[in-house]
């Protein structure tokens, strides 16, 4: 059957992962190093604020899916849902860094409230989003297609927000004012690209095949009992732990252990940049050796790139340092494109399987977890520093002890890549079943 998508249709539904991407990158890469830096929270309570903040999505995730999946039943699409996050997560974006001048602990408070609510403006947009590819074509070709194209958008996203958020911060002053004005800035780009994708993707016709959207209980039932996604899921959450606590670790790499914090940017470019360049020849790596192969080689490239960096990040060879983050970039650019392009072959698995189509449960138990095991990086992070004795401060950095000084180090290098490597083994049992309309030996599907 002939199902390709129109150009305009793909490049609008992919424009929707630069506001994800913002709304993933900024607060992961800033919102602790905020904290502990610039409104004096200590580590260990900054880290239970942004863990408890994103673990409401564990349950409001879910909701959300089979929400969505009703909506779909009833209305026959999910701009709705689009529409709504796209409105409402910008404003939550801009308050959740326009800290009031207040203590410690109310600081403490007000984040962790305006992070929850903004996490949850996210997730009415995101769980619906990321189930789309499996309802906009039928065809594996063109939700790969349609999966690269998000997956450039992605990475375009991340590099705009992790680039340009510290770049904005560090211009106007490193305070409170500085951050604030970073949140209105990023909620803007964050609205205009949300409100692109949903309506672009409106009129687009859909397959759901699906009943109307199940419980939250049905959800964890209806995934629990499809093995391709489990492991698939279960192998993300690990990398993308690992990819959460590297990126909160950046601020306190460049500052602490490279003496610059003007070296945050540079140290994201350096991961990024090489990221969107080798997008293109991922997705050919995967025609070629199968989604799973191409898996399993970029979550090995990222596991050792970042294991490696513990003997160079120096300031005397901070650009070797730089060179092995690039690898790390390339590593990760690859882990994320073939992951998310498998999970709608997992989607269409379970539909060969039972005769009907759940993409917003699926989506929803996905989100959740992945949303979960982003907060939970910055939070093992915070962890870290908290055991290794960190000082927090309200100004400018404080000279920290050396035990802080080697928990930055191996936070940011032993412990992401170890998160990345563990998860090989879950990879590589993973096989779609023989009654999927995806082959194990078609071109892009794994083996």
């Amino acid at each position: 059957m002939t199902d390709r998508l129109p150009r305009r249709a793909v490049l609008g539904y992919a424009v929707g992962s630069v506001g994800a991407a913002a709304f993933a990158t900024v607060p992961g890469l800033l919102l602790l190093y905020q904290l502990t830096d610039v409104l004096a929270v200590p580590a260990g309570v900054a880290s239970a604020v942004l863990f408890g903040a994103k673990a409401w999505d564990v349950v409001a995730n879910p909701v959300i899916g089979a929400l969505s999946d009703r909506s779909a039943a009833v209305h026959g699409g999910r701009t709705r849902f689009l529409v709504a996050g796209g409105c409402t997560l910008p404003p939550l974006f801009a308050l959740m860094f326009a800290t009031p001048d207040v203590s410690p602990g109310v600081a403490a408070v007000y984040v962790g409230v305006t992070f929850t609510l903004a996490a949850t403006a996210y997730a009415v947009f995101q769980v619906p989003y990321v189930g789309l590819p499996a309802e906009l074509t039928e065809s594996p070709a063109e939700r790969t297609r349609l999966t690269a194209y998000r997956m450039v958008m992605l990475t375009l996203g991340i590099l705009i927000a992790g680039a340009g958020a510290p770049a904005i911060v560090a211009a106007a002053g490193k305070n409170r004012g500085g951050y604030a004005l970073m949140g209105v800035v990023m909620a803007v780009v964050i609205a205009a690209s949300l409100l692109i994708a949903a309506f672009t993707t409106r009129r687009l016709p859909l397959h759901p095949h699906g009943a109307p959207g199940m419980g939250v209980r049905a959800q964890l039932r209806l995934a629990l009992g499809n093995k391709p996604f489990v492991l698939l899921l279960a192998a993300f959450l690990a990398q993308s732990l690992g990819v959460g606590v590297m990126l909160a670790g950046e601020p306190y790499i460049a500052e602490y252990r490279l003496g610059d914090s003007g070296l945050t940017t540079v140290l994201f470019l350096c991961t990024i940049g090489p990221a969107i360049l080798v997008m293109p020849a991922w997705a050919k790596f995967g025609a070629r050796y199968g989604k799973r192969a191409g898996l399993i080689t970029s979550v090995t490239l990222f596991g050792v790139a970042a294991i490696s960096m513990v003997a160079t990040l120096h300031p005397s060879t901070k650009w070797l340092a730089c060179g092995q983050l690039a690898l790390v970039g390339i590593g990760y650019a690859g882990q994320q494109l073939f992951a998310l392009a498998m999970l709608p072959d997992t989607i269409a698995a379970d539909e060969a399987r039972s005769g009907t189509r759940q993409s917003g449960a699926f989506s929803g138990v996905w989100t959740g977890a992945e949303t979960l095991a982003l907060a939970a990086g910055p939070a093992l992070f915070g962890a870290v520093l908290a055991l290794s004795s960190f000082v927090s401060s309200s100004g400018d950095p404080v000279p920290q002890p050396a035990s802080a000084l080697s928990g930055i180090l191996l936070g940011f290098t032993v412990l992401p890549g170890v998160l990345a490597l563990v998860s090989l083994p879950v990879v590589a049992r993973y096989r779609l079943p023989v009654t999927s309309p995806v082959r194990p030996g078609q071109p892009a599907s794994p083996r």
